[in-house]
């Protein structure tokens, strides 16, 4: 069974998103480790999603390191300024997809 990566680009097009590896091979049970970079700092606004066939694009984490309400624990983010991880700490079957980074702005209007 395979986890599919696919690296997209940025929020903005002046920052370009990297993400290893772009394919994984892995078992269940596997602890698995995906890493993303940022071609510039973009402090903790990094998002990770899970994309499977035929399905809605579903969001895991915002902020870095924060779980979406209804994802596993399995799941957790790490990182700033430009390198962060997704690890599942337990691959289970429903968890074989495909999974991507996002960076976004956040504007604070003072």
């Amino acid at each position: 069974m395979f986890v599919f990566i696919l690296p997209i680009s940025g929020a903005r097009c002046d920052i370009q998103m990297t993400q290893s590896p772009t394919f994984l091979s892995a078992s269940v049970g596997d602890r698995v480790t995906i890493t993303c970079q940022a071609s510039q700092s973009i402090g903790s606004a990094l998002a990770w999603h899970q994309q499977k066939p035929g399905k809605a694009t579903r969001s895991l984490i915002y902020g870095t390191s924060s779980l979406q309400p209804g994802v596993p624990s399995r799941f957790s983010g790490s990182g700033s300024g430009t390198d962060f991880t997704l690890t599942i700490s337990s691959l289970q079957p429903e968890d074989f997809a495909t999974y991507y980074c996002q960076q976004y702005n956040i504007l604070i209007k003072m």
